[in-house]
């Protein structure tokens, strides 16, 4: 099954950007993973909440693989990089089978 992370970040300093990014995608690969969305585009179409720079979705095979990747220790330093330099919300989202 499935399961699909879902990232809201908003920079608040662009020093950890340049590393992050390239690392980071290299490792969701790895992972298993599939960026769906990475895009400063977006659209608020109901509700209301803080507006975000750039919205994430990430696809993965499994629940195991996702957290895999976030506990991955060359994942670590990057983590750390992007929440010290961001305001970042993640959620974990299981996917529906048909």
């Amino acid at each position: 099954m499935s399961y699909y992370s879902v990232l809201e970040v908003t920079p608040t300093n662009e020093d950890w950007i340049a590393n992050y990014v390239a690392s980071a995608n290299r490792l969701v690969t790895t992972h298993g993973g599939k960026y769906l969305a990475n895009t400063p585009v977006h659209e608020r179409l109901e509700g209301k909440g803080d507006d975000v720079a750039i919205r994430v979705i990430i696809q993965w095979p499994s629940k195991e693989a996702a957290i895999t990747f976030m506990n991955d220790p060359e994942y670590a330093p990057l983590l750390k990089g992007r929440t010290e330099g961001s305001i970042s919300n993640h959620v974990l989202i299981e996917g529906k089978e048909d």
